[in-house]
């Protein structure tokens, strides 16, 4: 069984490889060329800087730091809220829980851009267009119902022994729930915590319409300022795409061996 499956894995995981990686080579050998060199070979041209010389600026600075904000506001946002949510919906059985993860789902199905008129107008009337303030809550609202989903079943493997032990201590909800239950939950909360920053930091869409300044966007939304009705400027909009990538590479670096262990270390410590 192991003979006939290590060929096959071998060669999944080859394919794979293949299609991942090739768009990604393309995409770093692209960014390295000058614009009359792009549907050139792939191999015979001159690496440039040039691409990287033009993209690193104030600009690029000023997008980071928008990004930045919009990714760290959010997730601080987000996990403030989904956990006590999911905490509560772990705990509690019935109707009322399947009340809420029902409407948890349909939030879930709801399209971005269904929101985006509507959220809009109440912005406008709040005054938080062209705000970072705006773009973070509707993030939030957006990801809160992604986040206690994911998180609720972290919390339902916490064993309610534990819980009940500590209150026959004289520990009450709080202190259970902070002492005792978050410990155990902590890496699964890191967990959502990742991914809802990898979502937030490649926010688009709210951006491009909440921000009235162009100069104001965030990295994702500077992307499309190398398309143009004139044409697309391909390394400038590689190079940016490269240097996008590298703070998601170094998240991704260091989380991922709590996302890949999971709850299971933090229930053994």
């Amino acid at each position: 069984m192991n003979r006939r499956t290590g060929p096959v894995t071998g060669l999944v995981k080859a394919l794979l490889t293949l299609l991942y990686g090739v768009p990604l080579f393309w995409i770093v050998l692209t960014s390295f060329k000058a614009s009359n060199e792009v549907f050139g070979s792939p191999f015979s041209f001159t690496p440039t800087l040039a691409a990287y010389g033009d993209a690193i600026g104030p600009a690029l600075f000023t997008a980071f730091k928008q990004s930045a904000t919009i990714a760290v506001g959010t997730t601080a946002l987000v996990l403030l809220i989904a956990v006590p949510a999911a905490y509560g919906l772990a705990r509690v059985n019935g109707v009322v829980a399947s009340l809420g993860l029902g409407l948890l789902i349909v939030f879930q199905m709801a399209p971005q851009t269904a929101n985006v008129i509507p959220l809009f107008q109440i912005f406008g009337a709040w005054g938080l267009l062209d705000s970072m303030v705006g773009v973070i809550i509707a993030d939030t609202a957006l990801l809160i119902p992604f986040g206690v989903m994911l998180l609720r079943p972290f919390f339902r493997a916490v064993p309610p022994a534990l819980e009940e032990a500590a209150q026959i201590d004289g520990a009450n909800l709080v202190r259970t729930f902070w002492s005792v239950v978050l410990p155990i939950a902590r890496n699964g909360v890191f967990t959502v915590g990742t991914l809802v920053f990898l979502l937030a930091w490649g926010e688009f869409l709210y951006a491009v319409n909440f921000f009235l300044a162009p100069g104001t966007y965030p990295l994702s939304a500077m992307l499309s300022q190398q398309v143009s009705a004139f044409g697309i400027n391909w390394p400038g909009l590689m190079a940016l795409s490269v240097l996008t990538s590298i703070p998601i590479l170094i998240v991704y670096s260091l989380s991922y061996k709590s996302l890949r262990d999971g709850l299971a270390v933090g229930a053994v410590k």
